[in-house]
Protein backbone atom coordinates (compact mmCIF):
# COMPACT_ATOMS: atom_id res chain seq x y z
CA UNK A 1 0.00 0.00 0.00
CA UNK A 2 3.19 2.50 0.88
CA UNK A 3 4.92 1.00 -2.12
CA UNK A 4 7.65 3.78 -3.28
CA UNK A 5 6.70 6.34 -0.44
CA UNK A 6 9.68 7.74 1.21
CA UNK A 7 9.25 8.41 4.42
CA UNK A 8 12.94 8.41 5.64
CA UNK A 9 12.29 12.21 7.32
CA UNK A 10 9.42 11.94 8.39
CA UNK A 11 8.74 10.88 12.40
CA UNK A 12 5.57 8.68 13.11
CA UNK A 13 3.84 8.14 16.42
CA UNK A 14 1.84 4.63 16.34
CA UNK A 15 -0.42 3.96 19.61
CA UNK A 16 -0.96 0.22 20.27
CA UNK A 17 2.02 -0.34 18.34
CA UNK A 18 2.76 -3.62 19.80
CA UNK A 19 -0.52 -5.83 19.04
CA UNK A 20 -2.72 -6.42 16.58
CA UNK A 21 -3.01 -3.99 13.20
CA UNK A 22 -0.76 -1.75 15.41
CA UNK A 23 2.22 -3.54 14.31
CA UNK A 24 1.59 -3.65 11.00
CA UNK A 25 0.96 -0.17 10.26
CA UNK A 26 3.75 0.52 12.45
CA UNK A 27 6.21 -1.86 10.26
CA UNK A 28 4.56 -0.84 6.74
CA UNK A 29 5.93 2.61 8.13
CA UNK A 30 9.34 1.61 9.24
CA UNK A 31 9.35 0.16 5.48
CA UNK A 32 9.38 3.34 4.46
CA UNK A 33 11.84 4.96 6.81
CA UNK A 34 10.34 6.42 8.89
CA UNK A 35 11.36 7.22 12.08
CA UNK A 36 8.88 5.00 14.54
CA UNK A 37 7.23 5.48 18.22
CA UNK A 38 5.60 2.67 19.19
CA UNK A 39 3.17 4.09 22.12
CA UNK A 40 1.85 1.60 24.08
CA UNK A 41 0.69 0.84 28.32
CA UNK A 42 3.07 -2.12 28.34
CA UNK A 43 6.66 -1.22 27.11
CA UNK A 44 8.01 -4.63 27.90
CA UNK A 45 6.23 -6.66 25.59
CA UNK A 46 6.73 -4.14 22.94
CA UNK A 47 10.81 -3.90 23.12
CA UNK A 48 11.01 -7.43 20.86
CA UNK A 49 8.04 -6.07 18.79
CA UNK A 50 10.36 -2.70 17.84
CA UNK A 51 13.25 -5.35 17.70
CA UNK A 52 10.97 -7.26 15.18
CA UNK A 53 10.56 -4.36 12.95
CA UNK A 54 13.74 -3.54 12.81
CA UNK A 55 14.89 -6.93 12.11
CA UNK A 56 11.95 -6.97 8.84
CA UNK A 57 12.94 -3.43 7.78
CA UNK A 58 16.18 -2.88 8.11
CA UNK A 59 15.05 0.33 10.04
CA UNK A 60 17.09 0.91 13.79
CA UNK A 61 14.74 4.10 14.08
CA UNK A 62 11.97 2.44 15.93
CA UNK A 63 11.63 3.37 19.83
CA UNK A 64 9.06 2.78 22.57
CA UNK A 65 7.46 4.73 24.82
CA UNK A 66 5.05 4.38 27.50
CA UNK A 67 1.42 5.51 27.41
CA UNK A 68 -1.97 4.53 29.24
CA UNK A 69 -4.64 6.23 27.59
CA UNK A 70 -6.87 5.72 29.74
CA UNK A 71 -4.92 7.79 32.65
CA UNK A 72 -4.77 11.63 31.69
CA UNK A 73 -1.18 12.05 34.07
CA UNK A 74 0.41 9.44 31.34
CA UNK A 75 -1.15 11.10 28.74
CA UNK A 76 0.47 14.64 29.76
CA UNK A 77 4.10 12.58 30.61
CA UNK A 78 4.18 11.27 26.90
CA UNK A 79 3.62 14.52 25.72
CA UNK A 80 6.30 16.21 28.28
CA UNK A 81 8.54 13.96 26.58
CA UNK A 82 8.10 14.30 22.89
CA UNK A 83 10.38 16.70 21.43
CA UNK A 84 10.99 18.29 18.14
CA UNK A 85 8.51 17.95 14.83
CA UNK A 86 5.43 15.17 14.31
CA UNK A 87 4.77 14.28 10.86
CA UNK A 88 2.11 10.84 11.82
CA UNK A 89 -0.11 9.88 14.69
CA UNK A 90 -1.73 6.78 14.05
CA UNK A 91 -4.38 6.54 16.76
CA UNK A 92 -5.00 3.31 16.93
CA UNK A 93 -4.90 1.80 20.34
CA UNK A 94 -8.20 0.64 21.77
CA UNK A 95 -10.37 -0.68 23.84
CA UNK A 96 -13.41 -2.94 22.90
CA UNK A 97 -16.92 -4.21 25.01
CA UNK A 98 -15.67 -3.91 28.81
CA UNK A 99 -17.20 -5.06 31.64
CA UNK A 100 -18.42 -1.64 32.73
CA UNK A 101 -15.80 0.19 34.19
CA UNK A 102 -15.25 4.19 34.93
CA UNK A 103 -12.14 6.24 35.47
CA UNK A 104 -11.57 8.20 38.72
CA UNK A 105 -13.04 10.95 37.01
CA UNK A 106 -16.41 9.02 36.38
CA UNK A 107 -15.43 8.60 32.75
CA UNK A 108 -16.67 5.52 31.00
CA UNK A 109 -13.67 3.47 30.43
CA UNK A 110 -13.87 2.85 26.91
CA UNK A 111 -15.15 6.48 25.64
CA UNK A 112 -12.01 7.92 28.03
CA UNK A 113 -8.95 5.18 26.45
CA UNK A 114 -10.53 4.99 22.74
CA UNK A 115 -11.57 9.05 22.45
CA UNK A 116 -10.60 11.23 25.54
CA UNK A 117 -6.84 9.78 25.34
CA UNK A 118 -5.96 10.21 21.88
CA UNK A 119 -7.95 13.70 21.97
CA UNK A 120 -5.75 14.73 24.51
CA UNK A 121 -2.78 13.18 22.86
CA UNK A 122 -3.82 14.98 19.80
CA UNK A 123 -4.22 18.50 21.98
CA UNK A 124 -1.19 17.98 23.25
CA UNK A 125 0.98 17.34 20.20
CA UNK A 126 -0.66 19.81 18.46
CA UNK A 127 2.52 22.41 18.05
CA UNK A 128 4.60 19.18 17.15
CA UNK A 129 1.73 18.69 14.40
CA UNK A 130 1.72 22.09 13.14
CA UNK A 131 5.68 22.23 12.86
CA UNK A 132 5.68 20.10 9.70
CA UNK A 133 2.73 22.15 7.81
CA UNK A 134 1.61 19.04 5.80
CA UNK A 135 1.04 16.60 8.62
CA UNK A 136 -1.34 13.55 9.21
CA UNK A 137 -3.73 12.40 11.81
CA UNK A 138 -5.15 9.04 10.86
CA UNK A 139 -8.04 7.93 13.49
CA UNK A 140 -8.69 3.90 13.54
CA UNK A 141 -12.70 3.85 13.93
CA UNK A 142 -14.69 0.57 13.55
CA UNK A 143 -18.54 -0.25 11.39
CA UNK A 144 -19.99 -0.53 15.37
CA UNK A 145 -20.05 3.23 15.54
CA UNK A 146 -23.26 2.69 12.94
CA UNK A 147 -24.90 0.96 16.26
CA UNK A 148 -24.55 4.35 18.26
CA UNK A 149 -24.10 8.06 17.92
CA UNK A 150 -22.59 9.76 20.72
CA UNK A 151 -25.23 10.17 23.32
CA UNK A 152 -24.35 13.69 24.57
CA UNK A 153 -26.81 13.52 27.44
CA UNK A 154 -25.63 10.45 28.85
CA UNK A 155 -22.18 9.65 27.81
CA UNK A 156 -20.58 8.01 30.99
CA UNK A 157 -23.98 5.70 31.46
CA UNK A 158 -24.78 7.40 34.71
CA UNK A 159 -28.83 7.42 33.37
CA UNK A 160 -29.14 4.39 31.10
CA UNK A 161 -28.47 0.86 31.07
CA UNK A 162 -24.93 0.10 30.62
CA UNK A 163 -24.20 -1.59 27.23
CA UNK A 164 -20.81 -2.49 26.76
CA UNK A 165 -21.23 -2.36 22.85
CA UNK A 166 -23.15 0.83 22.54
CA UNK A 167 -20.43 2.39 24.63
CA UNK A 168 -17.95 0.78 22.25
CA UNK A 169 -19.82 2.06 19.65
CA UNK A 170 -20.43 5.40 20.40
CA UNK A 171 -16.34 5.61 21.22
CA UNK A 172 -16.22 4.47 17.62
CA UNK A 173 -18.36 7.46 15.97
CA UNK A 174 -16.13 9.73 18.57
CA UNK A 175 -13.35 9.00 16.37
CA UNK A 176 -14.35 9.57 13.20
CA UNK A 177 -16.29 12.99 15.00
CA UNK A 178 -12.44 14.21 15.93
CA UNK A 179 -11.35 13.53 12.73
CA UNK A 180 -13.95 16.19 11.24
CA UNK A 181 -13.27 18.40 14.33
CA UNK A 182 -9.69 18.32 14.19
CA UNK A 183 -9.13 18.60 10.47
CA UNK A 184 -12.07 22.21 10.84
CA UNK A 185 -9.75 23.31 13.24
CA UNK A 186 -6.22 22.95 12.24
CA UNK A 187 -6.36 22.70 8.85
CA UNK A 188 -5.02 25.81 8.08
CA UNK A 189 -1.98 24.47 9.95
CA UNK A 190 -1.44 22.08 7.94
CA UNK A 191 -2.67 19.50 9.64
CA UNK A 192 -5.46 16.82 8.25
CA UNK A 193 -7.27 13.79 10.28
CA UNK A 194 -9.10 10.72 8.60
CA UNK A 195 -10.85 7.92 10.85
CA UNK A 196 -10.69 4.49 9.22
CA UNK A 197 -12.46 0.64 9.93
CA UNK A 198 -9.78 -1.71 9.24
CA UNK A 199 -12.00 -4.36 8.99
CA UNK A 200 -12.65 -7.68 10.61
CA UNK A 201 -9.01 -8.81 12.37
CA UNK A 202 -8.80 -11.64 14.94
CA UNK A 203 -7.17 -10.32 18.35
CA UNK A 204 -7.41 -9.86 21.57
CA UNK A 205 -9.58 -6.78 21.19
CA UNK A 206 -12.31 -8.93 21.21
CA UNK A 207 -11.13 -10.76 24.33
CA UNK A 208 -14.44 -9.53 26.35
CA UNK A 209 -17.12 -11.09 23.36
CA UNK A 210 -15.41 -14.61 23.71
CA UNK A 211 -13.42 -14.12 20.13
CA UNK A 212 -14.11 -13.39 16.86
CA UNK A 213 -17.32 -13.84 15.76
CA UNK A 214 -17.12 -12.56 12.27
CA UNK A 215 -17.39 -15.74 9.65
CA UNK A 216 -13.47 -16.55 8.65
CA UNK A 217 -14.43 -15.97 4.93
CA UNK A 218 -14.60 -12.55 5.76
CA UNK A 219 -11.70 -11.62 8.37
CA UNK A 220 -8.41 -9.98 7.04
CA UNK A 221 -5.18 -10.82 8.20
CA UNK A 222 -3.14 -8.32 10.69
CA UNK A 223 -1.14 -6.73 7.23
CA UNK A 224 -4.65 -6.77 5.54
CA UNK A 225 -6.42 -4.67 8.36
CA UNK A 226 -3.58 -1.81 8.75
CA UNK A 227 -3.98 -1.27 4.83
CA UNK A 228 -6.12 1.45 5.30
CA UNK A 229 -4.28 2.79 8.22
CA UNK A 230 -0.99 2.95 5.68
CA UNK A 231 -3.04 4.58 3.18
CA UNK A 232 -4.30 7.32 5.35
CA UNK A 233 -1.04 7.79 6.76
CA UNK A 234 1.48 7.85 2.95
CA UNK A 235 -0.49 8.55 0.12
CA UNK A 236 -0.07 11.57 -2.06
CA UNK A 237 -3.93 11.57 -3.11
CA UNK A 238 -4.61 12.50 0.32
CA UNK A 239 -2.64 15.69 0.58
CA UNK A 240 -4.82 17.83 2.25
CA UNK A 241 -7.69 15.89 2.45
CA UNK A 242 -9.04 15.47 5.95
CA UNK A 243 -12.44 14.93 7.51
CA UNK A 244 -13.54 11.52 5.70
CA UNK A 245 -13.64 8.01 6.84
CA UNK A 246 -12.86 5.00 5.01
CA UNK A 247 -13.07 1.20 4.80
CA UNK A 248 -11.28 -1.07 2.59
CA UNK A 249 -9.19 1.47 1.12
CA UNK A 250 -11.60 3.75 -0.19
CA UNK A 251 -14.17 6.74 1.09
CA UNK A 252 -17.13 5.10 2.98
CA UNK A 253 -20.41 5.70 0.98
CA UNK A 254 -22.78 7.73 3.57
CA UNK A 255 -25.99 5.77 4.65
CA UNK A 256 -28.66 6.85 6.46
CA UNK A 257 -29.23 3.76 9.22
CA UNK A 258 -27.66 0.26 9.63
CA UNK A 259 -29.45 -2.15 7.24
CA UNK A 260 -27.27 -5.16 9.28
CA UNK A 261 -24.48 -5.39 6.47
CA UNK A 262 -22.52 -3.00 9.07
CA UNK A 263 -20.87 -1.14 6.11
CA UNK A 264 -20.65 2.78 5.01
CA UNK A 265 -20.36 5.63 7.10
CA UNK A 266 -23.15 7.22 9.31
CA UNK A 267 -23.84 10.84 9.00
CA UNK A 268 -24.30 11.56 12.64
CA UNK A 269 -20.07 10.45 12.25
CA UNK A 270 -19.64 13.11 9.90
CA UNK A 271 -22.03 15.75 11.27
CA UNK A 272 -19.90 18.98 11.70
CA UNK A 273 -22.02 20.40 14.28
CA UNK A 274 -21.82 17.23 16.30
CA UNK A 275 -18.08 16.90 15.75
CA UNK A 276 -18.03 20.61 17.28
CA UNK A 277 -20.02 19.42 19.86
CA UNK A 278 -17.67 16.80 20.72
CA UNK A 279 -14.76 18.85 20.88
CA UNK A 280 -15.94 21.54 23.29
CA UNK A 281 -17.79 18.40 25.61
CA UNK A 282 -14.06 17.21 25.26
CA UNK A 283 -12.08 20.02 26.15
CA UNK A 284 -14.79 20.79 29.50
CA UNK A 285 -13.97 16.88 30.52
CA UNK A 286 -10.41 18.11 30.64
CA UNK A 287 -10.98 20.66 32.31
CA UNK A 288 -9.71 22.83 29.34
Amino acid sequence: MAKGIDLSDKRAIVTGGAAGIGVETARALARCGAEITLAVRNTDAAVPVAADITATTGNPNVRVARIDLSDQASVAAFVAGWSGPLHLLVNNAGVMALPEQHTPEGWEMQFATNHLGHFALALGLRDALAADGAARIVSVSSSAHLRSPVVFDDIHFARRAYDPILAYAQSKTANVLFAVGATARWARDGITANALMPGAIATNLQRYLGGMKTPPERRKTPEQGAATSVLLATSPLLEGVGGRYFADCNEAIPVAEDDGSMTGVAPYALDPGDAERLWEVSLGMLGL
